[in-house]
């Protein structure tokens, strides 16, 4: 135990210390946080994974499907920095779980919906709640782990969501298949439940500290700031990959290869179990190679160099190969996220990283909802026009604009 102001606290540095059972303890927290995750990503994918059958049967095109996930991306966009804030100024205990719950909420009442306006309305109150995942799950990075473990304890609790993104197909789309894809979605209800019975009986001592370091007064995003736009550049644009890949990655495989909704169950986790893969490889690169480096420039070329990949997507009616270029690209996403956060956390104070993680989350979503919607050549009017190629070649290039950009933002910190 360390005194400071006459309070007692527990440091990182001192629970490291004090043997493997306390040790164990911090990372409890982080483990929750990827269940947190899991359960995001599994809401999040329910639609995307059921999306011939929901076409088919609703009468959706694929433009309305992409402006319907579009209404995600911009509430996510504001839900990100919005709940980093929440989260810095109440903490995480009550942040997480209202959020969780709003969204639990959200993802069940996608089985009642029938057209276009209901399920963009269920997609956008689904947008506002899982804004509150990445941010809760790096504060509780900070919050139990020391510096040189925060970029694997971030790791953990993303990963917790490409693993949900795996699950979903394998468990939703046999279900929907069985009782029907709207029973589907009221099932899914269950799990949000099960982790907020989880997340009360672990956000607490021994395992988080009774009194969290939280910020003295709400504050949200100072647009002025250099540091913001570094975070939403070295972020945004460069992992931008797997979201068009989770989101519309089913349609490509159905419409453009003409693999059925069954065998859909048996793909879609590929590129999601590579993104998780992804945050620990990369987290670890980071955290060996880039400790001490608040510019670690090389990282980011090098992935950058890697992202271009995803452009030949199209150049092959391969199922296989077309899988391994996706996983391959999501792989590189992760990395992306991993590296940008560990450089923008010397940035940012530790009572501002919910904030932080908000700024990044909700650029990824933003820039997701340009891509969908952009009028002529946003990803919806081309998969509808079966433009593949052209949709998958602006996605690649997504990175190179970002990192040219972070790259002069922070020259003068080098």
């Amino acid at each position: 135990m360390s005194t400071t102001t006459g309070v007692k606290t527990v440091t990182a540095t001192a629970a490291a210390a004090a043997g493997p059972s306390v040790t164990w303890q911090m990372w409890v927290p982080c483990l929750a946080m990827a269940a947190c995750s899991w359960l995001s990503f599994f809401h999040r994918t329910i639609l995307a994974a059921l999306a011939p059958t929901i076409l088919n049967e609703t009468g959706l095109t694929a433009q309305q499907f992409a402006s319907i996930n579009a209404y995600f991306f911009v509430a996510y966009t504001l839900g990100n920095p919005l709940w980093g804030s929440i989260l810095d100024y109440v903490g995480l205990r009550i942040g997480m779980m209202l959020g969780v719950a709003i969204w639990t909420f959200a993802s069940v009442s996608h089985g009642w919906m029938t057209a276009f306006i209901g399920f963009a309305m269920a997609r956008a109150l689904l947008g506002i709640g899982e804004g509150v995942t990445f941010p809760g799950g790096v504060r509780t990075a900070v919050e139990s782990l020391p510096a040189t473990r925060r970029a694997r304890a971030m790791a953990l609790s993303f990963s917790g969501g490409t693993l949900g993104g795996v699950a979903a197909p394998l468990i939703i789309v046999p279900l929907a298949l069985q009782y029907g894809w709207r029973t589907a979605f009221v099932i899914s209800g269950a799990f949000g439940v099960a982790w907020l019975i989880f997340w009360a009986a672990v956000s607490r001592p021994p395992f988080l500290p009774k009194t969290e370091q939280k910020t003295m007064k709400f504050s949200l995003p100072n647009f002025r700031e250099r540091r913001v736009w570094a975070l939403i550049f070295s972020y945004g644009l460069p992992a931008i990959s797997a979201g068009p890949i989770v989101t519309l990655l089913s349609v490509y495989l159905s419409a453009g290869l003409g693999v059925s909704q069954r065998d859909l169950a048996y793909l879609l986790w590929m590129p999601a179990l590579a993104w998780g893969v992804g945050y620990f490889f990369w987290g670890w690169i980071a955290d060996r190679y880039a400790q001490d480096n608040k510019r670690p420039a090389g990282l980011f070329i090098i992935l950058t160099a890697f992202a271009l990949v995803l452009g030949a997507t199209s150049g092959t009616r391969s199922i296989a190969i077309t899988m391994a270029i996706m996983s391959w690209s999501t792989f590189i996403a992760g990395g992306f996220q991993m590296v940008a956060l560990k450089a923008a956390s010397y940035s940012f104070p530790r009572e501002q990283a919910a904030m932080m993680t908000g700024i990044a989350s909700g650029s990824f979503a933003l820039v997701n909802y340009i891509l969908l919607q952009t009028p002529v050549m946003g990803l919806g009017t081309l998969f509808n026009q079966h433009r593949y190629a052209e949709a998958w070649w602006i996605v690649a290039l997504c990175p190179v604009l970002g990192t040219i950009v972070w790259l002069l933002l922070t020259k003068k910190a080098k």
